[in-house]
């Protein structure tokens, strides 16, 4: 091939071999082992968990550090570029069915079986006080009474910050493309700081919910479809959060360009995503 047609050619960037996949399925090794141990009251449960945790962070940062070096170094196109973006919408789409699956199982619970339970000769089947209403503490005596979480205020108040935060991030976004890198500082920030807001709120919450309400894991399936969304929320707005502050100190940097900042981008559609999640929760876990 002539030197011309090889610079003609598309150019397509391919890292040479990297040491991160290994660390990664040794991280989650130790993850995985620890946390059916943890689950299962083991004693080395909670020391098999902690390094993984560790290991797994040192691959997240020296990953992204030697993926943001190549791409500030210009090792990538507009077709590497395309890659990204197709991942990203793909990891989200699993995201979303991520989520699909607990609501699933609690639309299951509340709207088929339990009207389905109630057609039920109770007394023969079930046990004799039963009644099909939502929601259930189960057989008298096997799940303790609870009160249900209300919409007011704490999850209306964690609403209107996931909502602000949006606004803030979509400003900041804006203020990128026009290259105003001050402006770009200030509302990310503003977005990070109205992330962890939320998370201190729903710590709040779930303190309030634990002590006052008597809701926990363990009271039913409202108590456990009610912790699984709102905590596997609470986790993503957390890497959400996480993702947002990263970009921040990349900015701060001066890391991107007006046309080209696809991980500032890749954080935000991430970042809407989880606000779209929780008006969900907000609308069927609180209000319905």
């Amino acid at each position: 091939m002539s030197v011309a047609s090889h610079e003609a050619a598309p150019y397509y960037f391919v890292p040479g071999p990297s040491k991160w996949p290994l660390v990664g399925s040794v991280a989650m090794l130790f993850f995985m082992v620890g946390l059916s141990s943890i689950i299962n009251d083991g004693d080395y449960g909670i020391y098999s968990f902690a390094l993984g945790a560790v290991i797994l962070t040192y691959m997240f940062v020296g990953w992204f550090a030697a993926v943001i070096h190549e791409s500030e170094t210009g090792q990538y196109n507009h077709r590497v570029d395309a890659s990204f973006r197709w991942s990203m919408g793909w990891f989200i789409f699993s995201e979303v069915m991520f989520f699909a699956g607990f609501f699933g199982a609690l639309f299951y619970a509340r709207v088929i079986a339990m009207p389905w339970l109630g057609d039920l000769d109770h007394k023969a089947f079930l046990w004799p006080d039963f009644a099909a209403q939502w929601p259930n503490v189960g057989p008298a005596g096997v799940v303790e009474s609870f009160k249900t979480m209300g919409p007011f205020w704490i999850p209306t108040i964690n609403t209107a910050l996931l909502l602000a935060s949006g606004v803030t991030l979509t400003i900041a976004h804006h203020a990128l493309r026009e290259d105003h890198r001050e402006r770009v500082l200030v509302w990310l920030g503003a977005t990070v700081v109205l992330g962890f807001i939320f998370l201190g709120f729903q710590m709040y919450e779930y303190m309030h919910a634990y002590s006052d309400l008597n809701l926990k894991l363990s009271s039913g399936i409202f108590g456990s479809t009610f912790y699984l969304l709102t905590g596997f929320h609470g986790f993503h707005v957390t890497l959400g959060a996480i993702m947002l502050l990263v970009i921040w100190f990349r900015v701060l940097k001066g890391h991107f360009k007006p046309q080209s900042h696809f991980a500032f981008e890749g954080a935000a559609w991430y970042w809407h995503f989880v606000d779209v999640v929780w008006l969900g929760l907000y609308v069927v876990v609180y209000w319905i």
